[in-house]
Protein backbone atom coordinates (compact mmCIF):
# COMPACT_ATOMS: atom_id res chain seq x y z
CA UNK A 1 0.00 0.00 0.00
CA UNK A 2 1.83 3.51 -1.23
CA UNK A 3 0.14 6.93 -1.06
CA UNK A 4 1.46 9.46 -3.72
CA UNK A 5 0.88 13.58 -3.99
CA UNK A 6 1.17 15.17 -6.86
CA UNK A 7 1.28 19.54 -6.25
CA UNK A 8 -0.19 21.64 -8.92
CA UNK A 9 3.18 22.34 -11.10
CA UNK A 10 2.52 18.60 -12.03
CA UNK A 11 -0.81 18.71 -13.32
CA UNK A 12 -0.37 22.17 -14.48
CA UNK A 13 -1.33 21.46 -18.56
CA UNK A 14 -2.24 18.29 -20.57
CA UNK A 15 1.12 16.71 -20.59
CA UNK A 16 1.66 16.84 -17.20
CA UNK A 17 -1.49 14.73 -16.54
CA UNK A 18 -0.11 11.90 -19.21
CA UNK A 19 3.04 12.15 -17.38
CA UNK A 20 1.34 11.72 -13.80
CA UNK A 21 -0.49 8.85 -15.34
CA UNK A 22 2.75 7.29 -16.77
CA UNK A 23 3.88 7.60 -13.26
CA UNK A 24 0.85 6.26 -11.92
CA UNK A 25 0.35 3.06 -14.93
CA UNK A 26 4.08 2.06 -12.81
CA UNK A 27 2.41 1.52 -9.86
CA UNK A 28 -0.87 -0.10 -11.26
CA UNK A 29 -0.17 -3.50 -9.71
CA UNK A 30 -0.70 -2.80 -5.99
CA UNK A 31 -2.62 -0.79 -3.64
CA UNK A 32 -2.21 2.92 -4.12
CA UNK A 33 -4.02 6.08 -3.31
CA UNK A 34 -3.20 9.43 -4.90
CA UNK A 35 -3.54 12.85 -3.66
CA UNK A 36 -3.93 16.01 -5.72
CA UNK A 37 -3.70 19.32 -5.85
CA UNK A 38 -5.31 22.11 -7.88
CA UNK A 39 -3.77 22.50 -11.41
CA UNK A 40 -0.76 24.96 -11.48
CA UNK A 41 -2.04 28.30 -10.37
CA UNK A 42 -5.55 27.81 -9.78
CA UNK A 43 -5.64 28.12 -6.33
CA UNK A 44 -3.73 31.94 -6.72
CA UNK A 45 -6.90 32.51 -9.47
CA UNK A 46 -9.59 31.07 -6.83
CA UNK A 47 -8.26 33.20 -4.45
CA UNK A 48 -8.87 36.11 -6.79
CA UNK A 49 -12.25 35.34 -7.01
CA UNK A 50 -13.13 35.47 -3.34
CA UNK A 51 -11.47 38.84 -3.16
CA UNK A 52 -13.62 40.02 -6.60
CA UNK A 53 -16.68 38.71 -4.77
CA UNK A 54 -15.48 40.25 -1.33
CA UNK A 55 -15.11 43.76 -2.77
CA UNK A 56 -18.30 43.44 -4.88
CA UNK A 57 -16.08 45.28 -8.12
CA UNK A 58 -18.13 42.80 -10.63
CA UNK A 59 -15.17 40.76 -11.85
CA UNK A 60 -15.59 37.44 -10.31
CA UNK A 61 -17.80 36.45 -12.52
CA UNK A 62 -15.21 37.30 -15.21
CA UNK A 63 -11.97 35.31 -13.27
CA UNK A 64 -13.99 32.13 -13.10
CA UNK A 65 -14.94 31.74 -17.03
CA UNK A 66 -11.27 31.97 -17.28
CA UNK A 67 -10.56 29.36 -14.82
CA UNK A 68 -13.03 27.03 -16.67
CA UNK A 69 -11.98 28.11 -19.80
CA UNK A 70 -8.12 26.76 -18.84
CA UNK A 71 -9.80 23.76 -17.27
CA UNK A 72 -11.22 22.65 -20.62
CA UNK A 73 -8.44 23.63 -22.58
CA UNK A 74 -6.43 20.74 -21.19
CA UNK A 75 -9.51 18.30 -21.56
CA UNK A 76 -9.95 19.24 -25.18
CA UNK A 77 -6.12 18.53 -25.62
CA UNK A 78 -6.77 14.92 -23.49
CA UNK A 79 -9.86 13.73 -24.09
CA UNK A 80 -10.96 13.09 -28.38
CA UNK A 81 -15.21 12.75 -27.48
CA UNK A 82 -15.68 16.75 -27.35
CA UNK A 83 -19.22 15.30 -25.22
CA UNK A 84 -16.79 13.08 -22.80
CA UNK A 85 -18.73 13.10 -19.23
CA UNK A 86 -16.21 15.05 -17.91
CA UNK A 87 -17.38 18.37 -19.44
CA UNK A 88 -20.60 17.79 -17.59
CA UNK A 89 -19.36 17.26 -14.34
CA UNK A 90 -16.50 20.04 -14.71
CA UNK A 91 -19.59 22.46 -15.73
CA UNK A 92 -21.17 21.24 -12.57
CA UNK A 93 -18.98 22.60 -9.69
CA UNK A 94 -18.49 25.89 -11.56
CA UNK A 95 -22.31 26.66 -11.31
CA UNK A 96 -21.88 25.68 -7.25
CA UNK A 97 -19.49 28.12 -7.66
CA UNK A 98 -21.19 30.82 -9.62
CA UNK A 99 -24.45 29.90 -6.89
CA UNK A 100 -22.09 30.76 -4.49
CA UNK A 101 -21.05 34.41 -5.64
CA UNK A 102 -24.49 35.39 -6.36
CA UNK A 103 -25.47 35.11 -2.93
CA UNK A 104 -25.63 38.39 -1.03
CA UNK A 105 -22.63 38.01 1.51
CA UNK A 106 -23.66 36.97 4.59
CA UNK A 107 -21.01 34.61 5.66
CA UNK A 108 -17.04 35.60 7.28
CA UNK A 109 -14.35 35.96 4.91
CA UNK A 110 -12.54 32.57 5.62
CA UNK A 111 -15.45 30.73 5.41
CA UNK A 112 -16.10 32.03 1.67
CA UNK A 113 -12.83 31.65 0.86
CA UNK A 114 -12.62 27.54 1.60
CA UNK A 115 -16.04 27.28 -0.38
CA UNK A 116 -14.94 29.07 -3.17
CA UNK A 117 -10.88 27.74 -3.10
CA UNK A 118 -12.02 24.50 -2.58
CA UNK A 119 -12.68 23.89 -6.24
CA UNK A 120 -9.84 23.76 -7.53
CA UNK A 121 -9.11 20.38 -6.13
CA UNK A 122 -12.26 19.07 -6.63
CA UNK A 123 -11.77 19.98 -10.66
CA UNK A 124 -8.47 18.57 -11.12
CA UNK A 125 -8.90 15.17 -9.18
CA UNK A 126 -12.00 15.05 -11.82
CA UNK A 127 -9.87 15.29 -15.13
CA UNK A 128 -7.02 13.13 -14.02
CA UNK A 129 -9.50 10.32 -12.75
CA UNK A 130 -11.27 10.32 -16.11
CA UNK A 131 -7.72 10.60 -17.97
CA UNK A 132 -6.49 7.41 -16.21
CA UNK A 133 -9.40 5.59 -16.78
CA UNK A 134 -9.60 6.69 -20.40
CA UNK A 135 -6.16 5.05 -21.15
CA UNK A 136 -7.30 2.00 -19.12
CA UNK A 137 -6.49 2.56 -15.22
CA UNK A 138 -8.98 1.42 -13.45
CA UNK A 139 -9.55 3.86 -10.25
CA UNK A 140 -12.35 5.39 -8.48
CA UNK A 141 -12.69 9.17 -7.10
CA UNK A 142 -13.15 9.99 -3.83
CA UNK A 143 -14.88 13.39 -2.28
CA UNK A 144 -12.33 13.65 0.43
CA UNK A 145 -14.78 15.81 2.28
CA UNK A 146 -16.92 12.68 2.81
CA UNK A 147 -13.50 10.99 5.45
CA UNK A 148 -11.24 13.97 6.47
CA UNK A 149 -13.09 15.72 9.47
CA UNK A 150 -12.43 18.77 10.66
CA UNK A 151 -13.77 21.70 13.28
CA UNK A 152 -15.01 24.84 11.71
CA UNK A 153 -11.67 26.66 11.75
CA UNK A 154 -12.21 27.45 8.36
CA UNK A 155 -8.86 27.89 6.00
CA UNK A 156 -6.72 25.91 9.11
CA UNK A 157 -9.26 23.10 9.63
CA UNK A 158 -8.06 21.12 12.78
CA UNK A 159 -8.59 17.31 11.80
CA UNK A 160 -10.91 15.17 13.91
CA UNK A 161 -8.39 12.04 13.76
CA UNK A 162 -10.89 9.77 15.25
CA UNK A 163 -13.89 10.33 12.90
CA UNK A 164 -11.40 10.62 10.26
CA UNK A 165 -10.26 7.04 11.09
CA UNK A 166 -13.38 5.62 11.01
CA UNK A 167 -14.27 6.54 8.13
CA UNK A 168 -11.18 6.17 6.18
CA UNK A 169 -11.04 2.37 7.35
CA UNK A 170 -14.99 2.17 6.70
CA UNK A 171 -15.22 3.50 3.02
CA UNK A 172 -11.62 3.60 1.05
CA UNK A 173 -9.66 0.36 2.25
CA UNK A 174 -12.83 -1.72 0.47
CA UNK A 175 -12.21 0.44 -2.53
CA UNK A 176 -8.47 -0.18 -2.09
CA UNK A 177 -8.85 -4.13 -2.92
CA UNK A 178 -10.20 -3.30 -6.59
CA UNK A 179 -9.06 0.15 -7.65
CA UNK A 180 -6.87 2.77 -7.36
CA UNK A 181 -8.22 5.87 -5.21
CA UNK A 182 -7.53 9.75 -7.18
CA UNK A 183 -8.65 12.11 -4.31
CA UNK A 184 -8.12 15.81 -3.21
CA UNK A 185 -5.59 17.29 -1.45
CA UNK A 186 -5.82 20.01 1.27
CA UNK A 187 -9.42 19.79 2.10
CA UNK A 188 -11.92 18.21 4.80
CA UNK A 189 -15.56 18.86 6.05
CA UNK A 190 -17.03 20.36 9.69
CA UNK A 191 -19.82 17.87 11.03
CA UNK A 192 -22.60 19.98 9.20
CA UNK A 193 -21.06 19.04 5.43
CA UNK A 194 -19.64 22.88 5.23
CA UNK A 195 -16.47 22.82 3.73
CA UNK A 196 -12.75 23.59 5.26
CA UNK A 197 -9.18 23.64 4.12
CA UNK A 198 -6.20 22.99 6.06
CA UNK A 199 -4.21 25.51 5.38
CA UNK A 200 -2.37 26.78 2.21
CA UNK A 201 -0.48 24.03 0.09
CA UNK A 202 -1.98 21.43 2.81
CA UNK A 203 -2.09 18.57 0.34
CA UNK A 204 1.03 16.57 2.11
CA UNK A 205 -0.38 16.82 5.10
CA UNK A 206 -3.74 15.52 3.72
CA UNK A 207 -1.43 12.32 1.92
CA UNK A 208 -0.17 12.13 5.56
CA UNK A 209 -3.27 11.53 7.13
CA UNK A 210 -4.24 8.84 4.49
CA UNK A 211 -0.45 7.22 5.08
CA UNK A 212 -0.74 7.30 8.74
CA UNK A 213 -4.38 5.35 8.94
CA UNK A 214 -3.68 2.88 6.11
CA UNK A 215 -0.57 2.08 7.88
CA UNK A 216 1.22 2.48 4.17
CA UNK A 217 4.71 1.36 3.33
CA UNK A 218 5.26 4.55 2.42
CA UNK A 219 4.50 8.43 1.09
CA UNK A 220 5.70 10.16 -1.90
CA UNK A 221 5.56 13.94 -2.44
CA UNK A 222 6.46 13.98 -5.84
CA UNK A 223 8.22 17.53 -6.93
CA UNK A 224 9.65 19.39 -9.87
CA UNK A 225 12.97 19.55 -8.16
CA UNK A 226 15.22 16.43 -7.58
CA UNK A 227 14.32 15.82 -3.96
CA UNK A 228 14.92 17.81 -0.48
CA UNK A 229 17.58 20.51 -1.32
CA UNK A 230 20.42 22.16 1.13
CA UNK A 231 18.14 25.15 -0.25
CA UNK A 232 15.47 26.39 -3.25
CA UNK A 233 17.79 26.51 -6.15
CA UNK A 234 16.08 29.02 -7.51
CA UNK A 235 17.92 31.65 -5.10
CA UNK A 236 21.08 29.01 -4.43
CA UNK A 237 23.15 27.81 -7.12
CA UNK A 238 24.96 25.62 -5.20
CA UNK A 239 21.99 23.45 -3.09
CA UNK A 240 22.57 20.35 -3.09
CA UNK A 241 20.20 16.87 -2.79
CA UNK A 242 20.12 15.44 0.14
CA UNK A 243 19.70 11.88 0.09
CA UNK A 244 18.63 11.23 3.30
CA UNK A 245 17.47 12.80 6.67
CA UNK A 246 15.80 12.39 9.82
CA UNK A 247 12.22 13.04 10.81
CA UNK A 248 13.98 15.84 13.07
CA UNK A 249 15.78 17.35 10.71
CA UNK A 250 12.66 17.39 8.13
CA UNK A 251 10.44 18.97 11.18
CA UNK A 252 13.22 21.81 11.71
CA UNK A 253 13.76 22.82 8.44
CA UNK A 254 9.57 22.94 7.87
CA UNK A 255 9.18 24.93 11.01
CA UNK A 256 11.86 28.04 9.84
CA UNK A 257 9.75 28.03 6.41
CA UNK A 258 11.32 25.24 3.64
CA UNK A 259 8.45 24.75 1.37
CA UNK A 260 9.49 21.54 -0.23
CA UNK A 261 6.89 19.59 2.28
CA UNK A 262 4.17 20.72 4.72
CA UNK A 263 5.11 21.57 8.18
CA UNK A 264 2.19 19.50 9.43
CA UNK A 265 3.22 15.90 7.08
CA UNK A 266 6.08 14.46 9.52
CA UNK A 267 4.10 14.05 12.55
CA UNK A 268 1.50 11.56 11.59
CA UNK A 269 4.45 9.69 9.20
CA UNK A 270 7.52 9.87 12.84
CA UNK A 271 4.35 8.71 14.84
CA UNK A 272 4.16 5.23 12.94
CA UNK A 273 7.94 5.34 11.71
CA UNK A 274 6.72 5.83 8.08
CA UNK A 275 9.01 6.74 5.59
CA UNK A 276 8.71 9.78 3.76
CA UNK A 277 9.70 9.66 -0.01
CA UNK A 278 10.84 13.34 -2.01
CA UNK A 279 10.67 12.65 -5.84
CA UNK A 280 11.02 14.45 -9.13
CA UNK A 281 7.86 13.44 -11.33
CA UNK A 282 10.23 15.05 -14.01
CA UNK A 283 13.22 12.63 -13.57
CA UNK A 284 10.54 9.89 -11.43
CA UNK A 285 13.61 6.79 -11.97
CA UNK A 286 16.02 9.11 -9.94
CA UNK A 287 15.82 8.00 -5.97
CA UNK A 288 15.10 11.53 -4.69
CA UNK A 289 15.46 11.62 -0.72
CA UNK A 290 14.18 9.98 1.85
CA UNK A 291 12.93 10.89 5.18
CA UNK A 292 13.15 8.72 7.84
CA UNK A 293 14.18 7.21 11.23
CA UNK A 294 17.49 7.33 10.28
CA UNK A 295 19.47 10.59 12.17
CA UNK A 296 21.06 12.54 9.96
CA UNK A 297 24.61 12.23 9.34
CA UNK A 298 26.90 15.26 8.70
CA UNK A 299 24.99 17.63 6.53
CA UNK A 300 25.92 20.87 4.59
CA UNK A 301 24.54 24.26 5.44
CA UNK A 302 20.61 24.39 4.95
CA UNK A 303 18.98 27.63 3.39
CA UNK A 304 15.95 28.54 4.12
CA UNK A 305 14.99 32.03 3.41
CA UNK A 306 11.54 33.45 3.96
CA UNK A 307 10.65 36.90 1.87
CA UNK A 308 7.82 39.67 2.59
CA UNK A 309 8.46 39.48 6.24
CA UNK A 310 7.13 42.22 8.58
CA UNK A 311 8.55 42.94 11.94
CA UNK A 312 6.00 44.57 14.75
CA UNK A 313 7.70 45.66 17.67
CA UNK A 314 5.35 46.56 20.70
CA UNK A 315 6.51 48.88 23.15
CA UNK A 316 4.70 49.33 26.91
CA UNK A 317 2.49 52.27 26.91
CA UNK A 318 3.19 52.65 30.86
CA UNK A 319 6.99 51.54 30.85
CA UNK A 320 6.09 48.26 32.47
CA UNK A 321 8.74 45.29 31.87
CA UNK A 322 7.81 42.91 29.07
CA UNK A 323 7.51 39.99 32.12
CA UNK A 324 5.48 37.12 31.53
CA UNK A 325 2.35 38.16 32.15
CA UNK A 326 2.91 40.89 29.65
CA UNK A 327 3.95 38.57 27.13
CA UNK A 328 1.19 36.17 27.65
CA UNK A 329 -1.06 38.71 26.62
CA UNK A 330 1.16 39.06 23.50
CA UNK A 331 0.79 35.67 22.66
CA UNK A 332 -2.83 35.06 23.47
CA UNK A 333 -3.09 37.70 20.90
CA UNK A 334 -1.50 36.49 18.10
CA UNK A 335 -3.06 32.52 19.20
CA UNK A 336 -6.42 34.04 18.50
CA UNK A 337 -5.05 35.26 15.19
CA UNK A 338 -3.90 31.86 14.64
CA UNK A 339 -0.68 33.56 13.33
CA UNK A 340 2.76 32.33 13.81
CA UNK A 341 5.53 34.32 14.59
CA UNK A 342 9.09 32.90 12.36
CA UNK A 343 11.42 34.82 15.14
CA UNK A 344 10.66 36.92 18.23
CA UNK A 345 12.66 38.47 20.63
CA UNK A 346 12.40 40.92 23.67
CA UNK A 347 13.86 43.74 25.78
CA UNK A 348 13.41 45.47 28.99
CA UNK A 349 9.85 47.11 27.55
CA UNK A 350 9.48 46.41 24.01
CA UNK A 351 8.59 42.82 22.26
CA UNK A 352 9.08 41.89 18.47
CA UNK A 353 7.73 39.54 16.38
CA UNK A 354 9.29 38.55 12.46
CA UNK A 355 5.85 37.73 10.71
CA UNK A 356 4.55 37.18 7.48
CA UNK A 357 2.99 39.99 5.86
CA UNK A 358 -0.82 38.85 6.14
CA UNK A 359 -2.86 42.09 6.51
CA UNK A 360 -5.54 40.98 7.94
CA UNK A 361 -4.21 38.91 10.60
CA UNK A 362 -1.11 41.95 11.64
CA UNK A 363 -4.98 44.15 12.00
CA UNK A 364 -6.39 41.59 14.31
CA UNK A 365 -3.56 41.12 16.91
CA UNK A 366 -3.18 45.09 16.91
CA UNK A 367 -6.59 45.39 17.51
CA UNK A 368 -6.64 42.90 20.25
CA UNK A 369 -3.88 44.71 22.14
CA UNK A 370 -3.65 48.32 20.97
CA UNK A 371 -4.41 49.73 24.41
CA UNK A 372 -1.70 47.87 25.91
CA UNK A 373 1.25 48.48 23.17
CA UNK A 374 1.81 51.68 21.05
CA UNK A 375 2.98 49.14 17.87
CA UNK A 376 5.76 50.17 14.89
CA UNK A 377 5.69 48.14 12.05
CA UNK A 378 7.89 47.38 9.49
CA UNK A 379 7.75 45.75 6.27
CA UNK A 380 9.75 44.19 3.19
CA UNK A 381 12.35 42.18 5.04
CA UNK A 382 13.96 38.87 4.62
CA UNK A 383 13.87 36.43 7.33
CA UNK A 384 17.33 34.18 6.34
CA UNK A 385 17.61 30.80 8.53
CA UNK A 386 20.68 28.71 8.03
CA UNK A 387 20.62 25.09 9.96
CA UNK A 388 24.07 23.49 10.62
CA UNK A 389 25.81 26.89 10.05
CA UNK A 390 29.36 28.49 10.12
CA UNK A 391 31.12 31.91 10.53
CA UNK A 392 31.81 31.90 6.57
CA UNK A 393 28.39 30.85 5.33
CA UNK A 394 26.74 33.15 7.16
CA UNK A 395 29.02 36.01 6.63
CA UNK A 396 28.77 35.02 2.67
CA UNK A 397 24.66 35.13 2.49
CA UNK A 398 24.55 38.40 5.05
CA UNK A 399 27.05 40.02 2.49
CA UNK A 400 25.71 44.29 2.31
CA UNK A 401 22.70 43.53 4.23
CA UNK A 402 21.82 44.76 7.84
CA UNK A 403 20.58 42.34 9.96
CA UNK A 404 18.00 43.83 12.42
CA UNK A 405 17.57 40.72 14.40
CA UNK A 406 20.25 37.82 14.88
CA UNK A 407 19.42 34.83 16.28
CA UNK A 408 21.63 31.85 16.81
CA UNK A 409 21.51 28.44 18.51
CA UNK A 410 23.40 25.15 18.10
CA UNK A 411 22.74 24.43 15.25
CA UNK A 412 20.29 27.34 13.77
CA UNK A 413 21.53 30.67 12.74
CA UNK A 414 18.21 33.21 12.00
CA UNK A 415 18.72 36.90 10.53
CA UNK A 416 16.12 39.56 9.88
CA UNK A 417 17.62 41.27 6.98
CA UNK A 418 16.69 44.43 5.16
Amino acid sequence: MKVFKFGGASVKDADGMRNVASIIEKYNDGKLLVVVSALGKTTNALEDVVKAYISNNGEAKILIEKIKQSHFDICKDLFEDKNHPVYDQLNNFFVEMEWQIEEERMEEYNYVYDQIVSVGELLSTTVLSHYINEIGIKNTWLDVRDVIKTDDTYREGNVNWLKTTELIQEKVLSILENSIVITQGFLGSTPENCTTTLGREGSDYTAAIFTNILNAENQTIWKDVPGVLSGDPRKFTDAVLLEEISYLEAVEMTFYGASVIHPKTIKPLQNKGIPLLVKSFIHPENKGTIVGTKNSASLPPIRVVKEDQCLLTFHTKNFSFIAEEVISDLLSAFAAANFKMNMMQNGAISFQACVDNIPEKIAKVKKAIEHEFDIDQKENLTLLTIRHYNEEVIASHKMNKKAIIEQKRHTTWQGLLE
